[in-house]
C-alpha cells in the first residue's frame, strides 16, 4: 500500500489525465468519477514499482482505459438506460472546443484513443504503440483515418 504522499503527489499530477481519458471513453460525469475512483484506489493498492514518471503514466493511462472498458461491458451498465446528453458546463467546456471535443467523442473507440493520446497527451505514435500494445503502422493508420472523420464531421480542410 502506498503513503499518502505517494497518492496526493499523483492525484494532482494525474487527476486531469484520468478524468479526460474517462469522460472520452463513457460520455458522462458520474460514471466517469465513478472509473477516477477505481483507477486511484487500484493505485494505493498497486505495489507496482515504477521506472519512470513516464512508466507511471503509461500505468494510469492503461489502468483507466481498461477500467473504462470493463465498465462499459458490466451487467450493471447493460441493464441501464444512458443519459441522452451532458451538458457542456458540467464537463468544463467552452463552446469554442465544445464542438471539437464532440467531434472527437462521436468517434469510434479505437480512434477516440489515439486522437486523445496524440494530441491531448501528447505522446508520439511508438509510445502510443508500446502504451496501447498496438503495431506502430497501426497508430498512424488510425491517426490517418480519425482525422479524415473529423474532417467530414468539422466540416473543414484543416491540416495539422
Amino acid at each position: 500500500m502506498r503513503s499518502e504522499h505517494e497518492v496526493n503527489r499523483a492525484v494532482e499530477q494525474y487527476a486531469d489525465t484520468v478524468r479526460r481519458l474517462c469522460m472520452i471513453h463513457l460520455k458522462n460525469y458520474h460514471d466517469t468519477e465513478d472509473i477516477f475512483q477505481t483507477v486511484f484506489l487500484k493505485y494505493v493498492l498497486s505495489s507496482v514499482v515504477f521506472k519512470s514518471a513516464e512508466h507511471e503514466k503509461a500505468w494510469f493511462i492503461r489502468v483507466t482505459i481498461n477500467a473504462c472498458r470493463d465498465f462499459l461491458k458490466s451487467f450493471f451498465r447493460s441493464r441501464t438506460v444512458p443519459l441522452d446528453a451532458l451538458p457542456a458546463e458540467s464537463a468544463g467546456l467552452t463552446e469554442e472546443n465544445s464542438d471539437v471535443l464532440a467531434a472527437v467523442l462521436s468517434l469510434p473507440a479505437k480512434y477516440r484513443n489515439v486522437v486523445y493520446l496524440h494530441y491531448y497527451e501528447g505522446y508520439s505514435a511508438i509510445e502510443i504503440g508500446s502504451i496501447l500494445k498496438k503495431n506502430v503502422n497501426t497508430v498512424y493508420t488510425l491517426l490517418t483515418r480519425a482525422r479524415q472523420l473529423l474532417r467530414e464531421k468539422l466540416g473543414g480542410d484543416w491540416n495539422e
